[in-house]
């Protein structure tokens, strides 16, 4: 049995990719720098890794020639590379769009008879669709709302918080169930949608306020209702899609004897720390709900951008945090954007993965991909988490038994100094050496 390892490491803006083999020996005891694997005790099963195709994205992907888009499509959506099957979507506008849009704004046409795709069909669905060809099959996608039309709002704008009037919840109802309605007759796979983007947010964006009550009354008196009479009740429910810190009050609050059928999971951000503990109390008090990570990213005014080790690890960091917490799904945000960082309406501007250069026509693959790729290609769907031990909290650690029987570790190192690995697994032990700020992948099993 021999232990497989890729690795990348780096400082600033560049980076090392390299690739070794180490084989397992007969466990001779040892006690120090030890990462233990236990494959024996597993629990939840990955669905999957993925992105956003957000306005500004698609917008920047028409801007590209055509070897350019099949250069990004492929690196994200195929096996080879990132194997991403998962997409978000926003549902009418976002920050991360070019201009506020919605696809109704009439309060007096109660049947959405001017309901219009138009603005969505003009980039979004052409990237999605482009993004099906090069995957081969239906992308599984997650819709997200940021606001009700203006109209339906006590403050009457889609920006600046406001929340939803009482008397509009009926509707609001009807116009997201349409909105999953028009996706599937564009032939999309609709998987799941969240109620409400950041709904503890006031933004200088798109953006709405909810309590966890006002988000029970919404889903078991209005949205459930319509989406059964509508036969879209399989589509999967998630709340709060906000960050973690408050998620568990969130799902305490909201779920109860009548709303525990309706409500498929939990989804959350990054952006307030690791509060990984939060995610435990989820699973305790409700084991039957998912986990999901429904957006992160790099906020410029956040990270440093010259320092792309330090953003990439940070969300590496969060990223088998989460997956050792119980969460099965992962979406980044921005799936693409310009060289500032958006287009953003509102300038919050932010990183991604791959920036494409609007004057010099140049895409770029930024180190955060990378870092995602260590996840995304080797932990497929379908892998089990299985339980594992460290020997230092500078050493982050998740393992997961693939489908095909391979053990896939990931473990990142965000000191500055080398450090000494043992992977014990079972009676057998390999030794290898992990480098200053760096991704390491290793695959484990038979012939590997």
């Amino acid at each position: 049995m021999e232990l497989e390892l890729f690795t990348t490491y780096g400082n600033g803006g560049w980076q090392e990719k390299f690739h070794q083999k180490v084989l397992f020996v007969q466990d001779p005891g040892i006690e120090n720098n030890v990462v233990s694997i236990y494959p024996g005790l597993a629990d939840q099963t990955l669905e999957g890794f993925g992105g956003a195709i957000t306005d500004s994205a698609a917008y920047v992907y028409s801007l590209m020639n055509v070897q350019q888009k099949e250069e990004l499509l492929r690196a994200y959506f195929t096996p080879e590379r990132m194997n991403y099957k998962l997409v978000r979507i926003h549902l009418d506008s976002c920050d991360f769009s070019l201009e506020q849009y919605e696809a109704a704004s009439d309060p007096a046409d109660r049947n959405f008879e001017g309901f219009s795709m138009e603005r969505t069909e003009k980039y979004i669905i052409p990237m999605l669709r482009d993004a099906e060809k090069i995957h081969g099959e239906p992308l599984e996608l997650m819709l997200s709302p940021w606001s009700p039309p203006a109209f339906m709002k006590t403050n009457g704008k889609r920006h600046q918080g406001g929340t939803l009037k009482a008397e509009y919840r009926g509707m609001w109802a009807e116009y997201l169930c349409r909105y999953l309605s028009e996706f599937r007759k564009r032939g999309f796979c609709v998987k799941r949608i969240s109620l409400q983007n950041e709904p503890r947010a006031v933004q200088a964006w798109d953006s709405c306020l909810f309590t966890a009550e006002e988000q029970k009354i919404f889903l078991r008196d209005y949205m459930y209702p319509v989406m059964r009479r509508q036969g879209l009740e399989d589509v999967e429910v998630f709340l709060w899609d906000h960050n973690k810190e408050r998620v568990y009050e969130w799902m305490r609050d909201c779920i109860d004897e009548d709303t525990d059928r309706m409500v498929e999971g939990a989804a959350f951000h990054w952006y307030s720390g690791d509060h990984f503990e939060a995610l435990d109390l989820v699973r305790q008090q409700f084991p039957d709900k998912k986990l999901i990570v429904s957006e992160s990213c790099i906020e410029f005014y956040k990270f440093d951008v010259s320092d792309a080790v330090k953003a990439a690890s940070s969300l590496a960091h969060e990223l088998i945090g989460d997956l050792n917490h119980g969460v099965s799904a992962f979406y980044d945000w921005n799936l693409l954007l310009d060289e500032k960082g958006g287009p953003n309406y509102v300038e919050n501007y932010c990183l991604a993965p791959f920036l494409y250069d609007t004057g010099k026509k140049k895409l770029s693959r930024h180190l955060l991909a990378e870092y995602f790729e260590h996840f995304s290609h080797y932990l497929v769907p379908g892998s089990v988490r299985v339980a594992c031990s460290r020997y230092t909290q500078e050493i982050d650690v998740t393992a997961w038994k693939r489908p095909d029987g391979v053990i896939a570790v990931v473990l990142l190192n965000q000191s500055k100094e080398m450090r000494r690995v043992c992977i014990r697994l079972l009676d057998k032990a390999a030794e290898f050496v992990l480098y200053p700020m760096s991704v390491t992948t290793g695959l484990i099993g038979e012939g590997q």
